[in-house]
């Protein structure tokens, strides 16, 4: 029973995740079809709607959307309707949270936190993980009072959060680790196995 218990365990290890993600994948894909295709149903001519003509429109209109947000004009439209809904008293707490969120794993957003480190916090001998996000604050209201500071962003293990510490470059060691496995480690914890590179072990500051 117990190598029964164990294997049906394993079982679950590997079966949930793939479930979920396809779940997931499919709700989003039938949720797509079920608006835009209502609209084709109207829009087109009797008999030349398709199953699946809604998804495919969508998938071409995520496309559009990412490509008109390289046109200026089109940029300050997007920048006027982003003004809007963030002076909206609770869509604009929604919106700001979905946008940073899907921030984090655009290709700006791992530009921003490539330079993965880790953190020893004066006076402690543990270490955090750790993303620069900042290195100069010529632009901000703020004046940190530590010797070469650093923003740095700490995240937090199984949820959507974390610290903005502002620390001297001092304590901080450069890792040598894609910000994919970095966040992927903080967030679950350490729980994740990592097949990237190995972490650099040079004490060098970044």
């Amino acid at each position: 029973m117990n190598a029964l218990g164990k294997l049906f365990l394993q079982g679950l290890v590997v079966t949930i995740p793939v479930a979920l993600t396809l779940a997931i994948a499919w709700w989003l894909a039938a949720g797509a079809e079920r608006l835009l295709g209502s609209v084709l149903v109207q829009l087109l001519p009797t008999g030349w709607y398709v199953p699946g003509m809604g998804l495919v429109s969508a998938m071409a209109l995520i496309l559009l959307v990412g490509l008109l947000s390289h046109v200026i004009i089109f940029q300050r439209l997007f920048e006027w309707g982003e003004a809007l809904l963030e002076r909206l008293p609770l869509i604009k707490t929604i919106y700001s949270a979905l946008k940073d969120f899907f921030g984090y794993f655009s290709a700006d957003g791992q530009r921003r936190f490539s330079k993965v480190v880790m953190v020893r916090l004066p006076g402690q001998d543990y270490e955090a993980l750790g993303f620069v996000t900042r290195e100069t604050f010529d632009d901000l209201p703020i004046d940190p009072v530590v010797d070469d500071p650093v923003a740095v962003y700490l995240p937090m293990s199984y949820q959507v959060g974390g610290y903005t510490l502002y620390l001297p470059r001092s304590v901080l060691t450069p890792v040598d680790m894609r910000f994919e496995d970095a966040m992927r480690l903080a967030i679950t914890g350490g729980v994740t196995r990592e097949s990237g590179s190995p972490p650099n072990t040079s004490r060098n500051t970044p």
